[in-house]
């Protein structure tokens, strides 16, 4: 699993080197990622060339059940993040995927 710091560590090795300073690095991963949910929340779609799309999905409302009684509850219409990964994450994966198997 990968988490924030370490999105910010790999962004400090591969790109800013040592003479930028990590506070710096995790400043513009932060950015981006406030300016993609601020986008996302105003119903805008992101589209990452090569890597994939994040949208929002409706929802309609709906009845589930509680697993614990059976009993049937209401579930409340809502919008979702989905995301579509693009060509190039699929291949790569599928690559990864392949040799792991192996």
């Amino acid at each position: 699993m990968q988490t924030l710091a370490d999105l910010i560590a790999a962004a400090q090795e591969k790109v800013a080197g040592p003479e930028v300073e990590t506070k710096d690095v995790e400043l513009a991963v932060k950015t981006i990622i406030e300016h993609m949910s601020q986008a996302l929340s105003g119903g805008e779609r992101i589209e990452i060339r090569g890597f994939g799309s994040f949208s929002l999905h409706y929802r309609e409302p709906r009845k589930g059940r509680n697993p614990k009684t059976g009993e049937e509850i209401p579930i409340s219409a809502r919008r979702v993040v989905t995301f579509r990964p693009g060509q190039k994450l699929k291949a790569r994966v599928e690559e990864y995927v392949g040799t792991e198997s192996q």
